[in-house]
């Protein structure tokens, strides 16, 4: 039996789109939620302190217990103080849910270099900042003899594990955000804490101005509130999975089965160019995989 009943839960992003719906979710179900949000405008300027303080009002005032905080989790200054909110106002930490990203699309001879760094330090560095001074405090934690079931669950997208035009940085962070959970899920089992990531498809203030999303986004099944009874699962005392990476949308959950070898070729001696050339020509030019991208173009022509 999974319980989410008083476990102290940051959620970075929580002040708008999936990250608002996972701190609402969390705290109907008895988390006490850290909402963390900058406050800053889709392709990551401005700041506004409201995003995040108006979602923990709609918390407090549906009988739940949250707090917010406006640090950056660009900066290891801002990702520890995100984690300091959360020990200081429930006197623990038990999820970090990372879930904070920005959009700057362009393609790849148009990216400009501040495009490439910005996203990748939202997405990316703010995901490794925010786990780094998690796990820091539950590594201490455990060495004091406390030891509880501790959870991080992190955000990657289909565009970070099947590609997709026109989000060189996008796609490089998330996928670099699934290869860093498989990671820390083998650094952190040690002190009792789980690892998993999350591939949703859901309609954010992102993905409506990805081109060609925006009306698909509209229907039903990309609802941002279908993501987050996963994610608070992954999140819970009791679950059992680590080093996962799921795929969400609508009422489907599937889960990824990594980076896998389909076929391969090889030789009992040295290579030469000539055998080298004729072994691979044995390969197939394409692998055929079960892809996100599909269930968006399904959803997109279905009525």
């Amino acid at each position: 039996m999974v319980s989410l009943e008083n476990r102290v839960v940051i959620v970075t992003g929580g002040g708008r789109g999936i990250g608002r719906e996972h701190a609402l979710y969390l705290a109907k179900h008895g988390a006490l939620v850290v909402v963390n949000d900058l406050g800053g405008s889709s392709d990551g300027s401005g700041s506004d302190k409201s995003a995040a303080e108006e979602v923990v009002s709609e918390i407090v005032a549906a009988g739940g217990t949250a707090v917010s905080n406006t640090d950056s989790v660009t900066d290891f200054k801002g990702a520890k103080a995100i984690v300091e909110t959360a020990i200081d106002a429930f006197g623990d930490l038990h999820a970090v849910i990372n879930n904070a990203g920005i959009l700057r699309d362009h393609m790849l001879v148009s990216m400009t270099e501040e495009d490439f760094d910005l996203v990748v330090a939202v997405h990316l560095k703010g995901t490794f900042a925010v786990s780094k001074f998690a796990a820091e405090y539950w590594r201490d934690q455990h060495k004091s003899g406390k030891t509880v079931d501790r959870a991080i669950v992190n955000t990657s997208s289909a565009a970070g594990l099947h590609g997709n035009v026109g989000q060189t940085n996008y796609s490089a962070a998330k996928a670099g955000i699934a290869a860093m959970t498989i990671v820390h899920a083998q650094e952190l089992s040690r002190y009792s804490v789980r690892a998993n990531c999350i591939a949703p498809i859901a309609r954010t203030r992102m993905t409506l101005q990805t081109p060609g999303l925006s009306d698909v986004m509209e229907k039903a099944v990309f609802d941002p509130g279908n993501i987050s009874p996963l994610v608070s699962y992954l999140t819970a005392d009791g679950c059992p999975f680590n080093g996962q990476v799921f795929s969400v949308y609508g009422g489907s959950v599937g889960i990824y089965q990594g980076w896998s070898i389909a076929e391969e070729v090889g030789t009992d001696n040295s290579w030469t160019m000539d055998k080298f050339a004729e072994e691979m020509d044995k390969l197939p030019r394409s692998v055929k995989v079960n892809s996100q991208m599909a269930a968006i173009v399904k959803a997109a022509t279905s009525s």
